[in-house]
């Protein structure tokens, strides 16, 4: 499994510390990107590829609506990208709701994040 290189809050939003996803609530927003990142496979034959998909969740730990790519680097034709971005956004879905401690709730709703998925370099 790879590692999502990046998880980066655009609206300000002041968040706490941890506690492994799966064991309770998550703290902080480290927390929040190792949860998406198990969720996380990247398609068959999809090396040197990423998109980043930008979000805002609600307190629940659901989204509001749905996520949008913002950026797109994928080898292939259309369909390779559409079942990238499609693998991508269905990972984020599989891992909600999330759990947020009552502390990340109040400001993480409503802000703005983007994630990188990334595919593994070949060796």
């Amino acid at each position: 499994m790879t590692k999502m290189t990046r998880l980066t809050a655009i609206a300000a939003a002041a968040l706490a510390t941890a506690a492994p996803a799966g064991a309770g609530s998550l703290d902080s927003m480290a927390e929040v990107g190792n949860a998406l990142e198990a969720c996380w496979t990247p398609p068959a034959n999809s090396d040197i590829s990423s998109v980043t998909l930008s979000f805002s969740f609600k307190r629940d730990g659901t989204l509001i609506g749905p996520p949008k790519p913002t950026a797109i680097k994928v080898n292939g034709d259309d369909k390779a990208r559409k079942a990238y971005v499609d693998a991508a956004t269905a990972a984020l879905h599989h891992c909600l709701p999330l759990s947020f401690s009552p502390s990340l709730a109040q400001g993480i709703a409503g802000s703005v994040f983007t994630l990188r998925f990334d595919s593994p370099k070949k060796q």
